[in-house]
């Protein structure tokens, strides 16, 4: 064989190596991960050949599967209630693909999951279909409807959180404006176009507002705040006259920044005194005291700058929640107002919240209590998870104190409740360059404490863009208060 033949030649056997290895690698090793890609038709057919596993809310399912007629799309998802839900389910599409519980679970719900696998063998023996598992969820469905039902009644885009302080089993999870995962379910060129339109609406409807979307916290920062000022010493006694002037001039700025309370009330006010009234002069004082380095370790404390909520089995995923690096002095005493570049999900005042109300305690939110096999056997069970101290149980206390008298005597009284201990922080948060031109949103935290021991803690966000309101009316006492006792009352009232 001359030269350029024998060259020619160990190039081709080369390729016919190399397609050789590649062959044996998609085979051995890309084998699992392929057969799993989304994108993988074969995979969807297999999701969609039998009717899925429940989600389960209340004891009852909240999902359901319908015969489509179709023969690569055996059986098409549906959903009772869907848009008060979607925020907690997701949804499964035969088109879209998978979001939240939907997809955290997917291999639990389309009967997929290794630990079916002699479950799977067995059926096919006795030619009986696959069958799916089931989600048990921690939602109180009276808590997920008030809440739901007290958003879209006010016409407001906004979220409510509910958290049980105690074990961090998330109660309620309500988004508005929400969607119904039924209308996209399928497959055809109508229910892909339907779930474009839902994509294009300018409400966000698909959005996760309280997981996925973050905003100012405002006000109800000021709780936080006010840890903050007794773990570290800045302030020992709440009731004591402080030296915060009030307009209160802004470190290293011309500004002057005064409370909706007037100068009289908040003037030198304690903390108590400024936790009842709002006042802004106290709490931008403290974080001037405090410094940015203490405001952010006490922040991270009860779980901000953290990228995920996650348990153990990876379905509370929610974005970080900001107390930002470098700030200058302006800036440090802004946050302690809940304003500046200070971000936050409503998850995180709700864990905020939860955590205080728990003895300073911060325990792991989840939202799956149980999984269980087509047999009804449990796969895993969620137990309770302590995330942190946040900070020491007599801070706690001292900040419990205050929010109850914010309450009964404050801007928090719409939520008072017969026979329930209520604590309660108000919280109207500026946003955008020019504050005068933007709407700003509404805020509300609070707990409810039964003698009973049991509690419930709540976060209500409310975004007025579509409400046909005055910016006077705007305060998260007027709109987010009584959500707040509808939801601590559906779930304390049982």
């Amino acid at each position: 064989m001359n030269r350029p033949l024998r060259h020619i030649a160990i190039f081709c056997g080369l390729l016919v190596l190399g397609l050789l290895l590649r062959v044996n690698w998609l085979q051995q090793v890309d084998r699992v991960e392929l057969s799993q890609h989304e994108h993988n038709q074969r995979v969807r057919f297999e999701r969609f050949a039998t009717p899925r596993g429940d989600i389960i809310v209340g004891g009852k399912a909240v999902t359901g599967s319908k015969e489509t007629g179709s023969r690569d799309y055996a059986f098409q998802r549906t959903w009772k209630e869907g848009p008060m839900y979607a925020p907690v389910t997701g949804y499964a599409s035969q088109a879209q693909g998978t979001s939240l519980l939907e997809r955290t679970y997917d291999s639990i719900l389309s009967g997929q999951d290794d630990r079916f696998a002699f479950r799977h063998a067995k059926d096919v023996l006795m030619g009986e279909p696959r069958r799916g598992g089931s989600v048990i969820t921690t939602i109180d469905p009276d808590a997920q409807k008030a809440g739901y039902k007290a958003l879209t009644d006010l016409g407001a885009r906004g979220a409510v959180v509910a958290l049980e302080p105690g074990t961090g089993k998330v109660l309620a999870l309500v988004s508005t404006p929400s969607y119904d995962p039924g209308v996209f379910a399928g497959i055809s060129f109508k229910e892909s176009d339907r779930f474009k339109a839902l994509l294009d609406d300018k409400a966000k409807p698909l959005a996760n507002r309280p997981l996925r979307e973050t905003y100012p916290p405002g006000s109800t920062f000021k709780i936080l705040t006010a840890a903050a000022a007794l773990e570290h010493g800045v302030i020992s006694d709440v009731d004591a006259p402080t030296k915060a002037v009030s307009p209160y001039p802004l470190p290293l700025s011309r500004n002057r920044i005064g409370s909706e309370a007037g100068d009289a009330v908040c003037d030198k006010a304690s903390l108590k005194t400024a936790m009842q009234y709002s006042c802004n002069n106290v709490f931008l004082d403290v974080a001037a005291q405090l410094g940015e380095d203490k405001m952010r370790e006490t922040a991270e404390k009860f779980g901000f700058n953290e990228d995920v909520y996650a348990d153990e089995f990876g379905d509370m995923l929610a974005t970080k929640s900001l107390y930002p690096e470098k700030l200058d002095k302006p800036g440090t005493a802004l946050t302690g107002m809940g304003q500046g570049s200070l971000t936050s999900t409503p998850m995180q005042m709700a864990m905020v919240t939860a955590a205080l109300a728990n003895d300073g305690k911060l325990m792991q939110p989840y939202i799956v209590e149980e999984l269980k096999g087509p047999d009804l056997s449990t796969l895993e069970t969620n137990e309770p998870m302590e995330k942190s101290q946040a900070v020491s149980p007599e801070t706690a206390k001292k900040v419990q104190e205050m929010m109850e008298h914010t309450a009964k005597e404050g801007s928090a009284q719409r939520a008072l409740i017969d026979g329930v201990t209520v604590g309660g922080k108000t919280g109207t948060a500026q946003r955008g360059v020019n504050v005068r031109d933007e709407v700003p949103y509404g805020w509300f935290v609070s707990y409810g404490k039964k003698d009973d021991g049991r509690s419930v803690a709540v976060a209500v966000f409310i975004d007025p863009t579509d409400m046909d309101i005055s910016r006077s009316d705007i305060s998260g006492g007027r709109l987010g208060a009584p959500i707040a006792k509808k939801v601590m009352q559906a779930v304390l009232g049982k």
